[in-house]
């Protein structure tokens, strides 16, 4: 299967495997349990808009949570807002629970958690719901090349 995400990792020669959920998948746990993973496994793809046309995109493992605090200092702005579901499409062209650093129609800045590094094996969103790519956390980084490895988890939320 061919999504946006596998092509764009074809193109820079990451090695990596689809894996195609048996129906719809209701949270974190369910698709780590049908990816045969654990919940920390799965790198969320949380986009931020900090103004008009201006995202930045957040890698996290499982069910930490981003916290917007550290955020906010981090980029150096008094504000933020999650993208809702039509900005997210427009700036990334995937739709929630699809998304993917990899694929994207525009560059967009970067951050990753350095909890997304720590498995061995991680999945991400393939461009498509219901579908995801598996690979070694070391490939992701790779592939992300001088992406911002940057302390943004809320462990006191990640329950």
């Amino acid at each position: 299967m061919h999504t946006p995400v596998t092509r764009a990792l074809d193109a820079q020669h990451i090695p990596y495997r689809v894996f195609q959920h048996p129906g719809p998948v209701a949270s974190l746990e369910q698709a780590a349990r049908e990816r045969g993973q654990l919940p920390e496994q799965v790198i969320r793809s949380i986009v931020f808009r900090l103004a008009q046309d201006e995202y930045v995109m957040v890698l996290m493992a499982g069910a930490t949570q981003v916290n917007w605090g550290a955020l906010r200092k981090y980029l150096g702005v008094s504000r933020i807002t999650m993208a809702n579901a039509g900005e997210l499409h427009a700036a990334t062209g995937y739709e929630i629970g699809a998304v993917s650093p990899f694929g994207l129609p525009k560059p967009m800045r970067v951050i990753a958690d350095p909890s997304v590094f720590i498995p061995d094996e991680i999945s991400i969103g393939s461009g498509v719901r219901g579908i995801t790519v598996i690979m070694s956390s070391a490939q992701l980084k790779r592939a992300l090349g001088n992406t911002e490895i940057v302390a943004l988890g809320d462990l006191r939320q990640a329950q």
